[in-house]
């Protein structure tokens, strides 16, 4: 049986439980990655899939386990800035600069990749994705891993392939559960602070590419990097997670528009009145808690059993334009 550790306490009684993340639970986490096992955890985005990212068997199981597209690369995560040079080189001044400001935190620098980042990892790519993800559960078990002789952990989201990315520990659990080996583990960090995927800048060319938008927006981009940015420009000539025109969908169909009739599920900022007849699955305040709501209020639409779900989409920049193209990407199931 394959086992969770939980981070608030345990809530599952019919599998191996330990009660909190402890340093001695990190340690064998740690120890796990090495041995070629996964390791699910939290991050401040979504939960991620871990495993050494110098391990192409293990990296191998990721790509089984989630059903992923095999040229599909992966992102790495490393513990600081400090490890960046370890997987990718030539990075721009306004690069460094962004990953200064912005590490530990939801972004995802591509660059050139250095000789240990290999194919397997990168899709076949010169360029590599590298993040330092903003949460104490993943700062510790990166560092562990780092000082067992890791160099860094490949993480995509810890679900299915196109399906919506977890947000707790319970999330993967009910996504992966049945593909995961005796000796893989789940750390129960609670529920993700920021709920959407990092954003993604392409750092090869004289002005950042923004690849996938997240809470790192364009104008906090600009102003650290003090240059105009290419804001969603995505071409057939790099793959990055996320892009695909299909992701992030639940098993109901989403409508962005229309008028929902009874049992539909909805989805607005609180300021909006349910619907009658409708089942109301997330309120949230403003665009900050619409992140963090959107996908656990997709999951709970399955769990219903929803068949449609009507969304009225936030308005607005910044955070409203990654939330929207997640739900745009949802829609186009």
């Amino acid at each position: 049986m394959w086992r969770i550790f939980l981070y608030f306490g345990a809530t599952i009684t019919d599998m191996s439980i330990i009660s909190e993340c402890t340093a001695s639970v990190l340690k064998d986490a740690a120890s796990a990655l090495k041995a070629g096992h996964l390791v699910a955890f939290p991050t401040e985005t979504v939960y991620g899939l871990g495993v050494d990212a110098q391990n192409e068997a293990a990296v191998a199981r990721i790509y089984k386990v989630k059903g992923r597209p095999k040229d599909h690369p992966l992102i790495v995560h490393i513990s600081s800035i400090q490890n960046l040079d370890k997987w990718a080189r030539q990075a721009p001044e306004y690069a460094t600069n962004l990953a200064a400001r912005f590490w530990p935190g939801p972004l995802t620098l591509i660059l050139p990749k250095t000789d240990i980042a290999k194919d397997f990892i990168t899709g076949g790519q010169g360029c590599v994705g590298i993040r330092v993800p903003d949460q104490s559960i993943a700062q510790a078990l990166l560092k562990e891993f780092e000082n067992r002789g890791g160099f860094g952990v490949a993480a995509p989201s810890a679900n299915r392939f196109g399906k919506v990315s977890p947000t707790s520990a319970k999330d993967v659990e009910d996504e992966l559960a049945e593909y995961l080996g005796d000796k893989d583990l789940i750390l129960n960090g609670g529920i993700c602070q920021v709920g959407l995927e990092s954003t993604i800048i392409d750092c090869r060319s004289e002005r950042p590419n923004i690849l996938r938008p997240g809470a790192i927006t364009k104008n906090m981009i600009e102003e650290t990097a003090g240059i105009e940015v290419v804001a969603y420009s995505v071409n057939d000539q790099i793959k990055v997670s996320g892009v695909f025109k299909t992701h992030y969908a639940p098993k109901a169909s989403i409508f962005l528009a229309g008028n929902p009739d009874k049992g539909d599920g909805f989805i607005a900022l609180a300021k909006y009145n349910t619907p009658e007849g409708t089942i109301r699955l997330a309120a949230p305040k403003d665009h900050t808690q619409y992140a963090q709501q959107l996908y656990q209020a997709l999951r709970l639409a399955d769990q219903k059993m929803i068949k449609k779900i009507y969304v009225i989409p936030p308005y607005g920049e910044g955070l409203a334009i990654a939330i929207n193209d997640r739900l745009n990407k949802a829609a186009s199931k």
